[in-house]
Formats: C-alpha cells, sequence, structure tokens
C-alpha cells in the first residue's frame, strides 16, 4: 500500500578519540569540537567522557545522503583531531584503554549521569550509532515501535564491533550490549498498548524521580523526545562507512515494513521479552559465528539463515525506497567478509597485539571517510572463512 510517510533519516554516531603515538584514548574532545565545529557547526558535540566525540546528519532523504554526509564529518573531525596530535576510530570499545582513566565531560548532564549512576557512569567508554527514521505520528511510531523490537537481534549480529574490553577479548562479538544492558533504562523496552501507557511510564520514571527526564530512556528502539522520529540505539557503531550505510538502510526498511503492518491491521506478535532478551544476548555473543534465536519461528538457527530471513521479510520495503541492489549487496558483503568484530580479531592474529587492532580501526574509519570501502590487506590474516556456510551470503 502506498506510504503516506517520508521515512527521512538521520544518523549520530561516536567515536573513539585516539593517540596515534600509543594507540590509546586521548581526553581532547573539547578542543577537537571547538575546532571541528567551524566546519561543522553543531552538528558535532561532545559526550559522556572526553575521550569520545559524536557527529550527526542532518535530515537525510536518501541513503545516498547518508553517506555523503558521514564521509563529510569523517572527514572533518578527523582533519580537527590532526590538529591536536589526534586520530579517531569507530569501533564499539576501545580494545586495552581503562576506563578509570578516562575523565568526564565537564557537563551538567553528564555528571549528573555519574551522580545518579556512579560506577556504571564511570564505566562508559563504549561508543554506539543511533538511527533516526521520521514517523510524524507518535501514536503511529509506538505501534511500529511494537512490531520492529522482536527483529533487532540480526542488527546487532551484523554491526557487532566491539570483541575487546580493558586489553582482554571477551568473548562476545558485541560485548557493548551486555555493557551497556546494566543501565536500569536500557534494553529493550516492552510491548505498550498506547500512546498513553507509554507517556505514562516516562511520566512515572520523572515524578519518582528515577529520570530526570524522558530522555534519559535509553532503549533500544524508542520515541524521540527531541524529534518526529523513532531512534534504533542497538548498533554498534560501525568502522567502515558501507557499514554504517547498510545499518541505516535496513533501519528504515525495517520501520518502513512494520509501518505497512500497523496500517493493515495486523497486531504485533506477542513475544515474550525474556526472550528478546535472549536473542539479543546471542546476537551480541556469537554476532555472525554462531546460532542465533529467531524468536518468530521459536527456533534456534545459523546466523546467516537468520540474517537471509530478515532480508526476506524487509525485501519489499528496500524496494520500495530503491536500495535493495545496495542494502542487500552490502549484507552479502558483510557475511562474506566478516563483521567488525571478525575483522578486529584477524587483526589481532598476525602479531598478538591489541595495538594492531585500533590501528586497523583507525586506518578503515579514515578510508571510510573517502570511499567507505573495507582495506583488502586485512584479509590476508584469514586461513579460512569467518562464517561457515556464508560464502555466499543469504541470496
Amino acid at each position: 500500500m502506498p506510504s503516506t510517510e517520508t521515512f527521512s533519516l538521520g544518523v549520530e554516531e561516536e567515536y573513539q578519540l585516539i593517540d596515534p603515538r600509543t594507540w590509546d584514548l586521548c581526553p581532547l574532545a573539547e578542543e577537537v569540537m571547538q575546532e571541528a565545529q567551524k566546519t561543522l557547526g553543531k552538528d558535532v558535540q561532545l559526550e559522556i567522557q572526553l575521550s569520545q566525540i559524536e557527529v550527526a546528519t542532518p535530515v537525510c532523504t536518501s541513503l545516498a545522503e547518508v553517506r555523503a554526509n558521514l564521509a563529510r564529518l569523517r572527514s572533518s573531525v578527523i582533519a580537527a583531531a590532526t590538529r591536536f596530535g589526534a586520530d579517531i576510530a569507530a569501533s564499539g570499545t576501545h580494545p586495552f584503554s581503562q576506563w578509570h582513566k578516562q575523565s568526564f565531560t565537564p557537563k551538567d548532564r553528564y555528571l549528573a549521569l555519574e551522580r545518579d549512576f556512579q560506577q556504571l557512569a564511570r564505566e562508559q567508554a563504549i561508543f554506539g550509532c543511533h538511527v533516526h527514521v521520521g514517523i510524524s505520528n507518535r501514536e503511529l511510531g509506538l505501534q511500529i515501535m511494537n512490531h520492529a523490537r522482536t527483529w533487532l537481534a540480526p542488527l546487532i549480529a551484523l554491526t557487532a564491533n566491539s570483541p575487546y574490553w580493558c586489553g582482554r577479548d571477551t568473548g562476545y562479538a558485541c560485548y557493548r550490549i551486555p555493557h551497556w544492558g546494566r543501565w536500569p533504562q536500557s534494553g529493550l523496552p516492552g510491548y505498550f498498548k498506547d500512546l498513553a501507557e507509554y507517556d505514562g511510564l516516562l511520566n512515572l520514571l520523572t515524578q519518582t524521580h528515577s529520570i530526570d527526564d524522558p530522555t534519559k530512556i535509553y532503549w533500544d528502539i524508542r520515541l524521540s523526545e527531541r524529534f518526529p522520529t523513532i531512534e534504533v540505539r542497538v548498533t554498534d557503531v560501525c568502522t567502515t562507512l558501507d557499514e554504517a550505510v547498510m545499518a541505516t538502510g535496513l533501519v528504515r526498511a525495517l520501520i518502513h515494513t512494520c509501518y505497512n503492518l500497523v496500517m493493515n491491521g495486523k497486531p504485533a506478535e506477542p513475544i515474550r521479552g525474556e526472550l528478546l532478551r535472549v536473542a539479543h544476548w546471542r546476537a551480541a555473543r556469537y554476532g555472525l559465528g554462531g546460532d542465533l534465536l529467531d524468536v518468530h519461528a521459536q527456533e534456534a538457527t545459523p546466523a546467516p539463515h537468520l540474517i537471509e530471513r530478515f532480508l526476506t521479510f524487509l525485501r519489499p520495503a528496500l524496494q520500495d525506497a530503491g536500495d535493495w541492489d545496495e542494502v542487500s549487496g552490502l549484507v552479502n558483503q558483510t557475511l562474506r567478509e566478516g563483521n567488525g568484530a571478525i575483522r578486529q580479531r584477524r587483526a589481532f592474529q598476525q602479531r598478538q597485539r591489541l595495538e594492531d587492532v585500533v590501528e586497523y580501526v583507525r586506518r578503515e574509519t579514515a578510508r571510510g571517510a573517502d570511499s567507505g570501502s573495507i582495506d583488502p590487506s586485512i584479509y590476508r590474516y584469514l586461513e579460512h572463512p569467518p562464517v561457515s556456510g556464508a560464502e555466499t551470503g543469504p541470496m
């Protein structure tokens, strides 16, 4: 059926600030932001720690616009960081930097988070990507969210990019998910029957001083309090521009698909929250390298199979937007060549040095500002394909 929504796009990315002499995080966010704002204005902002910096695209209507804007933002932040002898890297965690050596950004909002959440806030050295999709009607957006919340696990697996933490391999493809999930207002939202129930919960949390305001709800998918959008917050920041475009295209297609379900009067499946949490955990733990949980079929299935089902579910919306060839091609590329976690581990294999991982991520982040392509030299570290059965992808 024809859509009355435009499904506009906006993307936020959080970057690590890196000292290229040591490959460690460095606390130069204020200096880099001020320099970058000379060209980017408010499209670049501070984050909770001074070793982090965030960018945001303007409102986009196509993946081509998203790609061009992210390339511009990355390039400008890299140029600003270089003025202070620093660089940036796009990865969900830093492989070896220690959280207790990071400095809080001296803004009231972030200092309040440390005051209220203590150790959880101090350990917040993680980096995500948030995709906004324009939905003008919040009641409609909530019903879309009820559907979309059951399809986020494949996104986690495809974009998993945080295998290392504080000098150790965590065993996770996306360690950011369980690390972030310790916050009481993070993770998956529940099912809401209507907007009154949704707003009632946010009001109750605010009135009981559990949160200061509704913007401090950090669910994996939420109605934005600042913009007329649905915001999907579940993915690690992607190293390459191609991966960021892939994730953006998948998120928009998911919202578009769920919009059609709502408009056709199809209710969201009553999938238990406990099952969805396990599905997210398995996607974070195994990424593309193990069996994931298909909550709709209620069975375990290899990651490439679940992603094939995900693409099949999204195909009409991707085709309607003219994005099918690009997004399905990027998904196939990721299945062949590995997500960020797989490639980080390959970078480590040659010399067993985590510094090599940071250098690889830094190089690929910079390359993404030009072309978004993955450095082919990384594949010399491989002796076998990254995912069994994924050589030909889901098509």
